[in-house]
């Protein structure tokens, strides 16, 4: 007759941390109920209302919402197309190129520039990068003009999409950086070292054990990067030149609005139906974030094998 193993005794100290852990765990599912619970409330009356009491008065409220759900993933997807090739290329440079003491300052540059607050970024683009991008821009017109993205008439202020999408695009340079650094540096030296031993030089190894390795992670810091261009208020409130339109024009003086900076501008004078109205477009850019970062999870779970947590 066998023994019976005696149970292994949990500490109480064990039972406070998981019981903690797990009230964080529900408090994070409650908070996200509760804001999508608040969102579908008070954006019903904008749904059923007459469109007459929309502002513009649209056709529909989807007709009224349609420019601003377009204009917030056309920046958002501008800025992450400049932001991620530069982002990869500063922490692979960091990770595998740089003397040690210049990666080290060059990494505490880049974590400071994700600390400075959207304000100053607004106030940069509009009093900085603006009157410095309006020469281009009229030269990208003068000649380039018949390329769609660059349709005359060309913006004399340099408040455009494009500005826009820069600004966000510096804004989000540091997340993706720092998280792609701190991935390409979990990568195994093992990996690394057998790659050079066969032969490979070191961009050759980067491709064949840097990136397969990171590239969930990658995807993690893109989504991220992509979420906060998706949500910016400030820069787009203080920089873009708006409009109710859809425009894939990157030069001109009329540019589609963002939900974001939409609800900043319009939310201070807004009453009855408009209140509404403006939550229920927030709860679209809800339902776009949403969506977006379902689509990544589901690319970096195909990725699990190269993940940095294996």
């Amino acid at each position: 007759m066998t023994a019976a193993i005696p149970r292994a005794k949990v500490r109480p100290a064990d039972r406070i941390f998981s019981g903690s852990t797990l009230i964080a765990g529900v408090l994070i599912l409650v908070a996200l109920a509760a804001v999508a619970l608040f969102l579908i409330v008070q954006s019903i009356p904008a749904l059923v209302a007459d469109p007459a009491e929309l502002e513009g008065s649209p056709t529909s409220f989807w007709a009224y919402v349609a420019p601003l759900a377009f204009g917030t993933v056309w920046a958002a997807a501008i800025a992450l197309l400049i932001a991620f090739p530069l982002s990869i290329g500063i922490a692979l440079f960091i990770s595998h190129y740089a003397p040690r003491r210049i990666a080290q300052g060059l990494g505490y540059v880049i974590d400071l520039l994700a600390a400075v607050p959207s304000v100053v970024f607004g106030l940069w683009g509009i009093k900085v990068l603006a009157p410095f991008l309006t020469p281009f821009y009229d030269w990208l017109v003068t000649n380039f003009g018949w390329f769609p993205l660059f349709a005359p008439p060309v913006s004399g202020t340099g408040r455009t999409v494009l500005t826009v999408a820069i600004v966000l695009a510096v804004m989000i340079i540091p997340i993706i950086t720092a998280l792609s650094r701190e991935i390409f540096l979990q990568t195994p030296r093992l990996h690394e070292e057998a790659a050079l031993a066969l032969g490979a030089t070191r961009l050759e190894m980067i491709q064949m054990a840097v990136l397969p390795f990171g590239r969930a992670g990658i995807v993690s810091a893109a989504m991220l990067g992509l979420g906060r261009a998706l949500g910016e208020t400030m820069v787009v409130a203080m920089v873009l030149s708006p409009a109710v339109v859809i425009s894939f024009v990157l030069t001109s003086s009329t540019n589609p609005s963002t939900i974001a900076g939409n609800i900043a501008l319009k939310f201070p004078d807004a009453y009855g139906v408009g209140v509404n109205a403006l939550i229920a477009t927030g709860l679209i850019l809800f339902i776009i974030t949403l969506v977006i970062n379902s689509i990544a999870r589901f690319v970096v779970n195909r990725r699990k094998a190269f993940s940095g947590a294996n």
